[in-house]
């Protein structure tokens, strides 16, 4: 729904503002603000997008908690809705898990999947769903002269809809559930969607697909601003899918006008981290495949190389050890400026889920979605279109760099870093996007069919362009970045001046 502004987004968008203008504007505590903003929000007698207002409400409440950082609750539970809210003002307590959160009371409880005779059923004499249907599941009746389907003999496999002149007959799968890749979601004792977390790595699929804003990601919205208030030096880090995102109109040097208008010390394309990035893979590739490893797989998108550990352990060690772009250009930012604060600001959740490992946590102070950082412009009633551009800051990357932010740029930027020093050496590359298909890539792979390949895989179906956080359609995304990427000074990874620092890094 990427690039439709639905009610939902309305709502997020609101909650995030909301948020942000809390850390402006509210002296602490803000637990008085808080418990009116559902009012603000959701004003009057009658509810907006459901029929209760009290639900939508209770509703908003919850997003505001998970917008704040807190824990989700049931609605079984007796508590203010700033109940805990002192610990959204400490370090530690950010992104206590879990990252995605379903609000039950806001789940619609969705059938898993069923097969369904629409009105749009002309009961035709032929009836080719009945002669398909391998288990006997659907009848005629005969008093309506249409199918009728025996959803307790019904095994799913959807032949009837497929045969069906009229289109009649329609296959019906949860969206959430249909959009995991881990297989994470099913239904818990009222039928609404329920996370295993053994499974789940928060690639925020689910989330941006359920179309009743049921499923919501813990945000560090006012927690960045109060860092900035506090005076630290803080800097954002802002990842290659950037371009686009904030509007047509609003260039590199106007986005880091206004970062810098909201208190931010400077604004880093992740880009360079993503040229260092190609350039450390490259050389693994060179020295491991296939002599150590029989093949590679890029690590730079956490949620695919998380699935991959979970479920290949035995192939762990073919998930590429490079340090991801976002880490090393917080590396990179803090070896020049020690004691200064990063915010990765980009289109994943999952990256959320990446700073909160101990090795990240140390480099990523904060990240923030794309869709997060609209909602602070907002709040502080900045115009990124009328912004002064503001030229200069450090942007060294080069055309495969910023091109790691579209599905297929990640292996590309490591093939001509090869291909740059080693021209006769033939690099084959095979990539997956959607977790769905990445599980069937590795799984071939560690079945022989990709013997010294370079995999890529992207858990969002386009790329990073497509993640959990972004605002815009997928396809004038990926537009966006392949036009600013032609613009850089630097063809391939390697030829950037960031890259003679890689040792340094890799070995801090």
């Amino acid at each position: 729904m990427r690039g439709v502004e639905t009610r939902i987004q309305e709502i997020r968008h609101r909650i995030f503002k909301e948020v942000a203008s809390m850390a402006y504007h509210t002296e602490w505590p803000v637990d008085k603000k808080m418990e009116e903003l559902p009012y603000s929000i959701i004003p009057g007698e009658k509810g907006n997008f459901r029929n209760d207002v009290f639900l939508e409400r209770a509703i908003v409440g919850e997003r505001l908690r998970l917008a704040m950082g807190l824990e989700n609750r049931g609605a079984s539970e007796h508590a203010p809705i700033s109940d805990g809210i002192e610990a959204a003002d400490k370090a530690e307590t950010y992104y206590t898990p879990p990252l995605i959160n379903v609000i039950k009371f806001a789940c619609n409880a969705c059938p898993e999947k069923r097969v369904h005779v629409t009105d749009g059923c002309q009961g035709c004499l032929a009836h080719p769903c009945m002669e398909v249907c391998p288990k006997g599941a659907v009848s005629l009746d005969r008093t309506t002269g249409r199918s009728i389907i025996d959803q307790d003999k019904c095994i799913k496999c959807g032949r009837c809809a497929s045969v069906c002149s009229y289109n009649a007959i329609i296959v019906q799968e949860r969206p959430c559930k249909k959009a995991c890749g881990m297989d994470a979601i099913s239904s818990d004792e009222n039928g609404c969607a329920d996370i295993d977390y053994d499974k789940c790595v928060s690639c925020g699929q689910c989330l941006v697909n359920c179309p009743f804003g049921a499923i919501a990601d813990k945000s560090q919205i006012f927690q960045v601003i109060r860092a900035i208030q506090s005076g630290e030096k803080v800097y954002a880090a802002v990842a290659p899918a950037f371009v686009g995102q904030f509007g047509p109109k609003v260039t590199p040097e106007k986005l880091r006008a206004a970062m810098q208008a909201l208190g931010f010390a400077d604004v880093f394309e992740v880009a360079i981290g993503a040229d260092l990035c190609a350039k450390q893979e490259a050389e693994d590739f060179l020295k491991e495949v296939p002599e150590e490893l029989p093949f590679m797989a890029t690590s730079c998108c956490p949620a695919w190389s998380m699935m991959a550990k979970k479920l290949f352990p035995d192939h762990a060690n073919c998930i590429s050890m490079a340090l991801t772009p976002m880490t090393l250009t917080a590396r990179l930012i803090k070896k020049h400026t020690p004691n200064a604060k990063v915010v990765f600001i980009g289109p994943c959740a999952a990256k959320k889920l990446e700073a909160m490992r101990k090795s990240v946590r140390s480099e990523v102070d904060f990240v923030l979605t794309f869709e997060e950082m609209a909602g602070i412009f907002d709040a502080k009633d900045v115009n990124l279109e009328e912004m002064e551009e503001n030229p200069g800051g450090v942007n060294d990357a080069s055309t495969d760099g910023r091109n790691f932010a579209v599905a297929g740029g990640v292996a590309q930027a490591v093939v001509d870093v090869i291909k740059r020093d080693h021209p006769e050496r033939e690099i084959k590359v095979a990539n997956a996007e959607g977790l769905k298909d990445c599980r069937m890539l590795l799984k071939m792979a560690t079945l022989g069919k990709y013997p010294g390949y370079l995999l890529e895989g992207m858990a969002c179906p386009g790329g990073c362009v497509a993640g959990a956080g972004t605002m815009q359609p997928i396809k004038k995304s990926q537009t966006a970045v392949n036009l600013y990427a032609a613009k850089a000074n630097h063809k391939t990874s390697s030829e950037t001046e960031y890259v003679k620092e890689l040792d340094k890094l890799v070995e801090d």
